[in-house]
């Protein structure tokens, strides 16, 4: 296939590029920034530097819509609101609009959502099915997914990706708590007891490509594994695959301090399970945290 990745530099982007090449198809990445995309991909990818010279997207077979500004990496000003969700709505848009003036459309829209976008939902088992809790978080994912919505057709299925925290060797949460872990200095979050639904980077990145490759799905995908953990279990695993202490907590006031209404990131979380892609077949490499770890940092 003939596939546009937006976001093609970031954690999953630029994974799911290097996977989609290695699988034989042509892709071609939006980026302001192409000469430093090239340190990335070199000439193995083309590049777009915009939109806006283009009528539609006829002569692409897919398009997977990852773009956005990093939603845990300032406090949420009213400024940084606006461009956490700017940076999602707009481009979502514009790729609708573009699918919807194709003669020839895309078979494809895959865009990017969050386990956001059910808001914090305590304990309770969160499927696709659950009603959302009504914070910020829900307004930018319910926005981001209309949007991409628009672009739904006979000829052209949409599947949104409502992803959790991805883990990865680099980049990602994991790259800012290995700091912290290495020194021994890591611990629970708050009470420990919010879960974290999480997911190795490549189940991420080969449920995608299950995704583009089996007609007939469309709708909205939780991206978590089938095993999600409170916090607490996490940082205990964490640590202990780095064989490092843990008894560091972090009391829930100190994290709210710090990171302000941003702070229900870490302090809330979803019991979400990945009910609807299982249904349709797909097999996870990496379900259960321990063993996710461990082939991401293994012992030597």
């Amino acid at each position: 296939m003939h596939i546009l990745i937006t976001g093609a530099t970031g954690l999953i982007g630029s994974h799911l590029t290097r996977d989609l090449l290695s699988h034989f198809h042509r892709v071609t990445i939006l980026t302001r920034h192409p000469e430093r995309a090239k340190t990335l991909f070199a000439d193995s990818v083309e590049y777009l530097n915009s939109l806006n010279h283009l009528k539609s997207l006829d002569g692409f077979d897919a398009v997977v819509n990852l773009a956005g500004e990093p939603i845990a990496d300032k406090r949420w000003t009213p400024l940084q609101k606006k461009r956490l969700c700017n940076s999602r709505w707009e481009i979502t848009a514009q790729l609708s609009n573009l699918i919807q003036q194709s003669k020839q459309p895309p078979a494809v829209f895959i865009s990017g959502s969050a386990v956001g976008y059910y808001g914090d939902q305590g304990q309770s088992i969160v499927t696709e099915e659950e009603m959302p809790h009504p914070e910020f978080t829900h307004t930018l994912c319910q926005r981001w997914e209309d949007e991409a919505l628009k672009a739904k057709s006979a000829h052209t299925r949409v599947c949104l990706l409502r992803t959790g925290v991805v883990l990865a060797a680099q980049g990602g949460a994991l790259a800012k708590m290995l700091p912290i872990f290495k020194v021994g200095l890591g611990g629970p979050l708050g009470s420990g007891q919010q879960y974290m639904p999480w997911i190795h980077i490549q189940d991420m990145v080969d449920g995608i490509r299950f995704l583009l490759t089996t007609p007939g799905l469309s709708g909205p995908f939780n991206m978590v594994s089938p095993y999600p953990v409170h916090n607490e279990l996490f940082t205990d695993q964490l640590a202990s695959t780095l064989d490092r202490p843990h008894f560091f907590r972090t009391p829930a006031w100190v994290i709210k301090l710090l990171m302000g209404e941003s702070s229900v990131l870490v302090l809330g979380g979803q019991h979400a399970l990945p009910k609807r892609l299982e249904d349709a077949g797909y097999r996870f490499k990496f379900s259960m945290l321990e063993k996710a770890l461990e082939n991401l940092f293994p012992k030597p």
